[in-house]
């Protein structure tokens, strides 16, 4: 039976060529992949506004500031060391299995999938709630008589985002880095004009300081597996942009760069506008999935300012869903190269290299996900994401162990000092999402069953794929 391993040797340079070697003009510049990383991991501080309903604005900011130190800032220094050690398609997939083989780089590809699918489902959720400010008949509430038609309309308007940032992966993904550069600047811009106006009018950030401390100093109950589900959410996806490794120019240089770029805007889109937003308001409604920023935004400037929020809101949840939908339909194209999918799904479109299959399966999934809150997709994405981001920290040890002189076009500075902040923090920070679910885990009960599904579907796929590959001599999908 011929291995893995030598399989993918074989059949991944023949089908991954037209990936690797897509020419200049096709290929991903530091500015475009910078975006996509914005987009990719933040998208400014939208869908961040639960975070501050959830847990109150004392802790809000102490999660905005810490987290960044112990789970972004490791996350995206694993990431440019790896990425610019092995800049392959598929990225933390083959991480994964380089350093532990096929069985766990399955199930992180599985784990990281199904991660995909629900925050794929988020963004269009999301879009529709900020659509609602400047067209409030189409709100959660604003029908009572007629409770169907209005979930179906509000999902029709989600679906509509999804078929439109299909339309644009199926392009490609350097139409994918255009429309994020665009999307980018509408999106910081919102956001620079909403502080300027609260400095104008307000010009007390000092306020914003007291009212942390304040909070701090309560007795303040909150939710610790919601909250740090929403900080996670927010924080999260460092890893993902590894997947089209193979479509970006000069990987090796323009990854560290690209990484440094988007976490430096991500913290400050996420810190400065919730200093100035808690200024105005901290009412738990308000901060909220339902209300959020444009109702914050027309509490510091007035309806405009309300309705320019709610726009470049939409423009971010679009952006998100559109790149979201980049890297997540390259992991079924490594996969199926593999022999752990179907090979329909390793074609790829002529000129672009674009997975078509892949993006519309996707697609369609997120499509039927749209239906759930957001508090509920954000439980299973922070598990899920979580237990796969152990495993590419541990690929990252393990190559360190194992190839210690290997090429690499940045390395994690400090030794293993250095290394042993990358990989201590995040790892306590999971610990603590463990003890989290450990503890409410029978307020999300529903959420925890599809986690279970998702991990049980992971080994059965492996199982099934390579037995099937046993009995015809070579692997799955030969």
């Amino acid at each position: 039976m011929t291995s893995p391993s030598l399989w993918f040797d074989s059949a991944h340079r023949e089908m991954d060529s037209a990936l690797v070697h897509l020419p200049a003009e096709r290929r991903l510049s530091m500015l475009a992949l910078a975006c996509l990383v914005f987009f990719t991991t933040c998208g400014g501080a939208f869908a961040l506004e639960p975070l501050i309903g959830a847990v109150g604005p004392g802790w809000a900011v102490v999660f905005i500031v810490v987290t960044p130190l112990v789970w972004s800032l490791p996350t995206s220094l694993m990431v440019a060391e790896l990425a610019t050690m092995m800049p392959e398609e598929g990225g933390y997939y083959v991480w994964v299995r380089e350093a532990f083989g096929p069985f766990w780089a399955v199930q992180q590809a599985c784990w990281t999938m199904a991660t995909a699918v629900v925050w794929l489902a988020m963004f269009p959720v999301l879009f529709v709630t900020y659509l609602a400010f400047l067209i409030p008949t189409i709100g959660v509430s604003a029908d009572p008589a007629h409770p169907v038609m209005g979930p179906l309309i509000r999902w029709l308007i989600a679906l509509l985002v999804i078929v439109t940032g299909t339309a644009v992966n199926l392009r490609g993904a350097r139409e994918v880095g255009g429309s994020a550069k665009i999307n980018a600047g509408i999106v910081l811009g919102a956001f620079a004009l909403l502080l300027i106006v609260w400095l104008k009018r307000f010009g007390a950030p000092a306020t914003a300081i007291e009212i942390v401390r304040h909070d701090l100093a309560s007795d303040h109950k909150s939710v610790l597996l919601l909250g740090l589900s929403f900080i996670v959410f927010n924080y999260s996806n460092w890893d993902s942009v590894s997947t089209y490794a193979g479509e970006v120019d000069q990987p090796q240089r323009n990854y560290p760069r690209a990484i440094g770029i988007a976490l430096g805007c991500a913290v400050l889109c996420y810190l400065l506008p919730v200093l100035a937003g808690i200024t105005v308001t901290t009412r738990p409604e308000i901060w909220s999935a339902d209300a959020g920023w444009p109702v914050i935004a027309q509490l510091v400037g007035g309806s405009w300012l309300g309705g320019v929020i709610a726009a470049a809101g939409m423009v971010s949840m679009w952006g998100l869903f559109t790149a979201q939908l980049l890297y997540v339909s390259r992991l079924p194209y490594v996969m199926a190269c593999d022999g752990w999918l179907p090979k329909v799904f390793a074609r790829v479109s002529p000129g672009a290299a674009v997975p078509k299959l892949a993006i519309v399966v996707f697609s369609t999934i997120g499509a039927l996900f749209a239906a759930l809150s957001f508090g509920s997709l954000a439980v299973i994405s922070c598990l899920l994401y979580s237990a796969a981001l152990t495993l590419e920290f541990l690929s990252l040890i393990v190559q360190r162990i194992r190839r210690p002189h290997a090429t690499r076009a940045f390395r994690i500075p400090g030794g293993w000092l250095g290394m042993a902040y990358v990989c201590v923090t995040p790892f306590a920070f999971c610990a603590l999402v463990l003890f989290a679910m450990l503890r409410d885990w029978r307020a999300f009960p529903g959420q925890l069953l599809v986690v279970g599904a998702v991990v049980v579907g992971g080994v059965a796929l492996y199982v099934l794929r390579h037995a099937a590959g046993a009995q015809k001599g070579t692997v799955a999908g030969d």
